[in-house]
């Protein structure tokens, strides 16, 4: 589900590898409580409900927009709690505008 140009480059939407609707998103976070510089991604798709989740070092320089940034720990956990409920939070800031999210280096 990750494969092809680099969300970073290309944050937009793109083509599910697993039902070819063009509807995969992508949202990242650098979790501020981690012991060292991390990057979680969450790549899903909100046609087919695919999903694929990871852990990396959060790449020197990358800045970027996040929209969860100033929800409490609190609020950060409980929208996490159901990984449904918080993919389809995310779909509804894509379908308000709010995300994709913006990079630099």
């Amino acid at each position: 589900m990750t494969q092809g140009s680099s969300f970073f480059a290309d944050p937009g939407e793109r083509e599910c590898p697993a039902c070819g609707a063009t509807s995969l998103r992508a949202y990242f976070n650098a979790p501020e409580n981690a012991r060292r510089p991390t990057l979680v991604s969450y790549v899903w798709c909100s046609s087919c409900r695919k999903f694929v989740g990871t852990r990396a070092k959060h790449p020197e320089g990358l800045v970027f927009s996040d929209p969860l940034a100033t929800l409490t720990t609190a609020e950060r956990r409980e929208l996490e709690r159901s990984l449904v409920g918080f993919l389809e939070h995310l779909d509804g800031l894509w379908d308000d505008g709010v995300l994709p999210q913006t990079f630099a280096a």
